[in-house]
């Protein structure tokens, strides 16, 4: 008797519990008693999940940090280090991000950011004298980085002035060169570019300049035409390497803008790097006087000291590149809805994240490693080239992911994955196509040359 009266009780209090109003629009869209009767079917452990599912609705979960740093290298930075890191970070997010997407479309430079640009102080960032930080190797590379992560136009950018032209007058110009032009360009009041691809050379310029530098007493004439151009358009000093007529070797030159001669062409409907402003410059007798050879580069050898040196911060570049497309995409997939849940969710996209994040890390760890060996003064030509080769190859996996998971909005600028994809094809030719890099890194390896 106590028991059909406990069970009565028990009835009473349930039906006290149920909101019938809210029980009759439920049986409006589901069939009540077999949704009842598969609640009864479930064990202990299914009951747990639906009620662990049921009470979670509505509460906002807290998530991890959207950050593609996964084996925390910044931590490995000095606290000065780590600021400036984060200072140039903030200056791109702020300054770049809101107008990257309009200027890239436009195929345009932001003039208007260069004073800006300079309040960084970060141009010559590894060289000592001049106006320059006199910062490390890593440094540089972090940089690169973190420019690129917002955008490889800018890093682009930045990579001709403060590497290439910067990099080419402090290793191989006179004291007097040096005094002329590195404290302008480190305050990017001179804008330097640096000429060396030509319309029917590229990657094998060593052997097959065509551009040509005769003397004549105080003199060289200039003959020739060099092609993609970074900053060509606008640059107050360009770099060109011709090869010297008499002796075959390869030399540099300044050439100054407005020399008679001398004539830039902006180049158009570009796919990627889409705000560097690329030239195609033609010379037709340039005179430049020998006060403004670089004194201290006399063959391809030495060019090639210049394109060591930053190929490692183009192979930054590509981790920089590759570390914003999954940024942003990891970022969209938690966002992103479907069949009522976050995409994030899913497997299949949970795989893709996974391996994008494998090759970044794999890429951050390894130029880490290549910036320690150019501090300590080690880096050779084939640690440059393969990383090069290795970070612009899984850079091109990771901006493919990222486009996965993104579906179609993958390909609008809006959602800032369609430029990286794009802009993953520039890095991965310039400064070294694929195939020149693993012939310096075979070379290396084998002791034989595979070079036609």
């Amino acid at each position: 008797m106590s028991g059909t009266f406990t069970k009565l009780k028990n009835a009473y209090q349930l039906l006290k519990s149920i909101d019938f109003k809210m029980l009759a629009k439920l049986s409006e869209k589901v069939d009540l008693p077999q949704v009842m009767a598969s609640v009864a079917k479930m064990d202990d452990n299914q009951l747990n999940g639906l009620m662990k599912m049921l009470t979670s609705r509505g509460s906002k979960k807290k998530l991890p940090p959207v950050d593609g740093d996964f084996y925390d290298i910044s931590s490995r930075l000095n606290a000065e280090d780590r600021a400036l890191q984060l200072k140039v970070r903030a200056f791109m997010e702020k300054e770049i991000q809101p107008i990257v997407n309009e200027y890239w479309l436009k195929a345009e430079f932001p003039f208007e950011i260069i004073p800006k640009f300079r309040e960084l102080n970060i141009c010559g960032v590894t060289y000592d004298g001049y106006g320059c930080p006199n910062r490390s190797y890593l440094m540089e590379g972090i940089i690169a980085m973190e420019m690129a992560r917002v955008d490889a136009s800018i890093a682009t950018f930045f990579g001709v002035q403060s590497g290439l032209a910067m990099g080419a007058i402090y290793m191989l110009g006179s004291e007097s060169q040096k005094d002329e032009w590195l404290p302008g360009m480190q305050q990017l009041n001179t804008i330097g570019a640096f000429g060396l691809t030509e319309p029917e050379v590229g990657s094998g310029a060593a052997g097959g300049l065509t551009t040509t530098a005769k003397r004549e007493g105080d003199t060289w004439v200039l003959n020739g035409q060099k092609k993609w151009i970074g900053n060509a358009t606008f640059a107050d000093v360009i770099v060109i390497w011709a090869r010297d007529v008499d002796d075959n070797q390869v030399k540099g030159f300044l050439l100054r803008k407005g020399t008679p001669g001398l004539s830039v062409e902006k180049m158009h409907d570009k796919m990627a790097l889409r705000i560097v402003q690329n030239g195609l410059i033609t010379m037709k007798d340039c005179r430049v006087a020998e006060s403004d050879r670089l004194q201290r580069a006399n063959s391809f050898r030495d060019t090639s000291r210049v394109l060591r040196m930053t190929r490692a911060s183009v192979a930054w570049e590509a981790v920089g590149c590759a570390r914003g497309a999954y940024e942003n995409a990891l970022a969209y997939t938690r966002t992103r809805e479907q069949f009522g849940k976050p995409i994030a969710s899913f497997q299949l996209i949970q795989g893709h994240l996974v391996e994008m994040l494998s090759n970044l890390t794999a890429m951050q760890t390894m130029v880490y490693r290549l910036s320690e060996i150019q501090d300590e003064g080690g880096l050779k030509d084939e640690h440059a080239s393969l990383a090069k080769v290795f970070c612009t190859l899984r850079t091109r996996d990771v901006v493919r992911g990222a486009r996965e998971v993104m579906g179609g909005n993958g390909i609008l600028l809006e959602y800032n994955v369609a430029r990286f994809v794009a802009d993953a094809e520039a890095i991965y030719s310039y400064e070294g196509t694929k195939e020149i890099n693993s012939l310096i890194v075979g070379r290396a390896i084998t002791g034989f040359s595979a070079f036609v």
